[in-house]
């Protein structure tokens, strides 16, 4: 078991050097190839009408005159160690792990992540509450009673909630229970301050984020149930006495978790890099509302952190999605 965590940890970390590396080369290298210079790209971060001097200055003060790979080395070692830019007259001091330096507001990325990132946390955390025990809770009901009333009215509830775009059932859920029946708070509050706040004010928010998973969740789970609860071994264990839900739970969903917590792992990670459409609708300052601002202001440094952090929680949850099978079935193990 420790060797096969620790193959999939190194892995992981070659897997995030990759990443790192790809997306560098999306932001630095894939601008050049499609025309834009170093000055193009320079002149971004100074205001109108910059004067030669202007952009050749702040084109070597952001090393953007070294080569790609130079420019990579810079900024994986800032993550490990933190960097220094010089603005011209004055420096900024990024401390590790530097993600960069926003040159249009001034600020280190790395912090501005950290700070939004409680937002974000609680949107996806409580999301995926409901989400899951929804999804699966209802497809092991529909898969124990196929063709019913129940099974085709909450797969039609299901198909309408994967159709239905967040920013219309967002919208949506602000208009009913916010403005229409003021039930919900409107301002976030932090978990820390007011709890019960906290879940009035993020509520519409997972329910509606909720609804979009719930239908694929409860759609996998009614499949799965459906193809395990037909195996021999079904069948042997009820002649056998054991009563049925224990059948269902541990026999039946246990097998049929399997596609569940590989897709809920993608899911819970790229929602922890921010859920950018939920965080606008809501007008939630997290991660995914930061990266909005970043690509409106085109500064890259912040677009450049938010994309290397999404892909870092998606690893991560890979990680332990192998874990997971590994705990489950010792079979995994030995692959």
């Amino acid at each position: 078991m420790i060797s096969y965590i620790l193959r999939r940890t190194l892995a992981a970390v070659i897997l995030l050097l990759v990443v790192s590396a790809v997306t560098f080369a999306i932001f630095f290298v894939l601008p050049r190839l499609a025309g834009q210079t170093a000055d193009q790209l320079a002149q971004q971060y100074i205001g109108k009408s910059p004067s030669k001097a202007d952009i050749a200055a702040v084109k070597h003060n952001l090393g953007l005159d070294q080569p790609v790979y130079v420019q990579y080395w810079h900024f994986i070692k800032g993550i490990v160690t933190g960097a220094t830019y010089d603005l011209g007259p004055t420096t900024a001091h990024c401390s590790a792990p530097c993600f960069g330096y926003s040159f249009k507001t001034h600020q280190a990325v790395w912090p501005q992540l950290t700070s939004r990132m409680p937002v974000t946390l609680s949107l996806a955390a409580g999301a995926a509450v409901l989400w899951l025990v929804s999804g699966v809770v209802i497809g092991v009901i529909s898969a124990l009673k196929p063709r019913s009333v129940f099974d085709r009215t909450f797969m039609g509830v299901a198909l309408a909630g994967v159709s239905l775009p967040m920013f219309f059932t967002g919208n949506l859920a602000i208009l009913l229970f916010t403005y229409t029946w003021p039930v919900f708070g409107r301002t976030y509050v932090p978990l820390t301050e007011n709890p019960a706040q906290w879940a009035n004010t993020l509520f519409p928010a997972w329910c509606s984020l909720a609804l979009l998973y719930s239908a694929i969740y409860a759609r996998l789970t009614r499949s799965g149930m459906l193809e395990t609860m037909n195996e021999d071994y079904i069948r042997t264990a009820r002649a056998k006495g054991l009563r049925e839900s224990k059948v269902v739970v541990r026999h039946g969903l246990r097998a049929a978790l399997t596609p569940i917590i590989t897709v809920f792992g993608m899911d819970l990670g790229l929602l922890l890099g921010g859920a950018v459409i939920t965080e606008t609708v809501f007008s939630l300052h997290g991660v995914g509302q930061y990266a909005v601002q970043a690509i409106d202001d085109n500064d890259l440094p912040p677009i450049l952190g938010v994309t290397l952090l999404a892909a870092f929680f998606v690893v991560i949850a890979n990680l332990l999605v192998d874990l997971l099978y590994a705990a489950a079935d010792p079979r995994v193990r030995l692959s």
